[in-house]
């Protein structure tokens, strides 16, 4: 299975992968990012796709790539999208948030089909995310990962746990992930 993965950038963006649930694209979903939007949707993907990009400018002003994406065999399969926390405003309204003012956040991590999950092909990606995040000096990075499914934007809670974070504060259904980089 030959694999790549790319800097999210506003060049790719269009190719986020898509799917049959709503909504259909992490190009399209504003879950995080806008809090003027309830529960980060809208109808009109053009406005949609507008919004986020220029989300995606803001945030490479002050961070540059704020996420990946992974292609396999030259098809668009997975997304992420990281950041310092002040960037997904919505997280704060978790449970368990905030996010720490020290950790990057994953707003999202997702292979969009159902046939690729279980393949390792979320931990290439969760691993190529920690890999740019150290090396860009961020000192700790943090997910709301879902117990018991994988049904999330950011993957289930044994993801995470496989690669060394550990559970910050704990949620019945999404408890606040951490893994320290330093």
């Amino acid at each position: 299975m030959k694999h790549r993965i790319v800097a999210l950038s506003e060049d790719n963006l269009i190719d986020a992968p898509e799917w049959d649930a709503d909504p259909f694209s992490c190009k399209w979903c504003l879950y995080w990012e806008d809090p003027e939007l309830p529960g980060g949707r809208t109808e009109d993907r053009d406005e949609a796709f507008r919004r986020k990009l220029d989300w995606l400018k803001r945030v490479e002003r002050e961070f540059e790539a704020p996420g990946k994406l992974l292609y396999v065999e030259g098809s668009p399969v997975g997304y992420a999208a990281y950041a310092p926390g002040r960037f997904f405003p919505n997280a704060s309204a978790y449970p368990a948030g905030p996010v720490s003012d020290d950790a990057a956040f994953i707003g999202c991590l997702f292979i969009a089909s159902r046939e690729n999950r279980g393949r390792g092909l979320g931990s290439l990606l969760l691993e190529a995310t920690i890999t740019d995040l150290r090396e860009r000096g961020t000192p700790a990075v943090e997910t709301f990962a879902r117990r018991g499914s994988a049904e999330n934007p950011s993957g289930p809670v044994e993801l995470y746990l496989k690669h060394s974070f550990s559970i910050l504060r704990d949620d019945p259904q999404f408890p606040l992930m951490r893994l320290d980089l330093r």
